[in-house]
């Protein structure tokens, strides 16, 4: 073999390290991302909760926060079983 196909077998491993290194990393990339958008939704909603609970006290519970539309759909069921 001479020095030329040496160089070039080199290259092509280096490359081929190299693009395995980068999938590696764009998937670590990605479950970084996804785990810093569940972090932030829970934050979110945690937000919101903690705003409706302030706002349900300071109205001494004139305002109460509102359902979700599955809850009102549950409660209506269970309504219409106890007549």
């Amino acid at each position: 073999m001479t020095y030329k196909s040496l160089g070039l077998a080199a290259l092509l491993v280096i490359s081929s390290m190299t693009l395995a290194g980068c999938e590696q990393a764009e998937k670590s990339a990605q479950q970084l991302m996804g785990q810093a958008a569940e972090t932030a939704k829970q934050a979110i909603d945690d937000t919101h909760k903690a705003a409706e609970q302030a706002i349900s006290e300071a109205t001494g519970g004139l305002i109460s926060p509102k359902k979700k539309p599955a809850d009102d759909a549950d409660e209506s069921a269970s309504s219409n079983q106890t007549i």
